[in-house]
């Protein structure tokens, strides 16, 4: 099993910054894609941005070039720089954790942006 947590998350102001942060523990892989997906009222959960093992990102159309996704050496910490937050950035943020055979996810985090 792996297990996930999220901090980071808050309130910000329109144009501000928040930096997540989740930590794997538990029986972790070598080979993995890790990411962050956030879900808003009534709204499906979509793709914010994954890293690869390898160290590929991708990224959603909405956040490119705002937010920069990253993961330490140990592959058991990955972070989630959000600038120039907008009010549609609301929504909860959740860690993701795949060994390409399994999807782990986190509790999430609530990221609230207002006008």
């Amino acid at each position: 099993q792996v297990q996930l947590l999220e901090s980071g998350g808050g309130f910000v102001r329109l144009g501000g910054s928040l930096r997540l942060s989740c930590v794997a523990s538990g029986s972790l892989f070598s080979i993995v894609r890790m990411g962050w997906y956030r879900q808003a009222p009534g709204k499906e959960r979509e793709l914010v941005a994954m890293v690869t093992s390898v160290g590929q990102t991708n990224y959603g159309d909405s956040v490119k070039g705002r937010f920069t996704i990253s993961a330490d050496s140990t592959k058991r910490w990955i972070y989630l720089e959000m600038n120039t937050l907008k009010p549609e950035d609301t929504a909860v943020y959740y860690c993701h954790y795949s060994n390409y055979r399994q999807d782990y996810w986190g509790q999430g985090t609530q990221v609230t942006v207002s006008s």
